[in-house]
């Protein structure tokens, strides 16, 4: 009886902490699912700036005539293109086969799920910025392309603040709601946090702090 108690305890204890963990997962299954529709809206800017016919000579502005201008903008429009559809194809197969894995896998597939979402989103989340970037300096060539050179400085120029205005506010939000990472706190117990638990609960047996790892 006492030895059934037991298990049953330990049950729920790992059932609680699988619970923990799934709301670490469903931050993340969100996040990406967010990241994605934004990525295929940008997606689908960067593949309208394909659709002028630069390559074709419609272009009339102060640089039309120069080649590199012209292969710079087509290459930052197909490179800004290809990130963002990267990022969606990434996110949006990780909001499925993550909590498909977390959900259906063996014995300790939540915490691998999670933990590898974690490093799947940074790089989706970097791929997003680097595609935002490169579709915002598509925009400055495609402005040297299309307009005298009055108007595609002031274009330009415009250009490069708003860019600098997203670069300074993702520093700011990093910079005040980013947790670092040797302060960042997980639904998984490891190390000492596992020992110092299972001590207060009266936990000696290395097999049951397991349980709580």
């Amino acid at each position: 009886m006492l030895w059934a108690d037991k298990r049953a305890l330990e049950t729920n204890l790992k059932l609680s902490l699988l619970q923990i963990r799934e709301r670490e997962l469903n931050f993340y299954t969100n996040n990406c699912l967010a990241i994605s529709t934004q990525s295929a809206l940008l997606a689908g800017f960067a593949y309208a700036a394909l659709m002028p016919g630069i390559a074709l000579g419609d272009a009339s502005g102060v640089a039309a005539h120069l080649y590199p201008v012209r292969l710079l903008y087509l290459s930052c429009a197909v490179s800004a293109l290809g990130l963002q559809l990267i990022t969606v194809v990434s996110t949006t197969l990780l909001s499925m086969l993550g909590p498909g894995l977390a959900l259906r896998g063996p014995d300790g597939s939540m915490h691998t799920a999670v933990d590898g979402m974690v490093d799947e989103y940074r790089n989706a989340f970097y791929t997003f910025l680097f595609g935002m970037l490169a579709t915002l300096a598509a925009g400055g060539f495609y402005c040297w392309l299309m307009f005298p050179a009055m108007e595609a400085s002031i274009l330009t120029t415009m250009i490069l603040l708003i860019t600098w205005f997203i670069v300074r506010y993702i520093r700011r939000l990093f910079e005040t709601f980013a947790v670092p990472k040797e302060l960042l706190v997980t639904g998984i117990y490891e190390a000492s946090e596992m020992s110092d638990a299972g001590g207060a609960a009266g936990i000696v047996s290395r097999g049951e702090l397991n349980t709580l790892s």
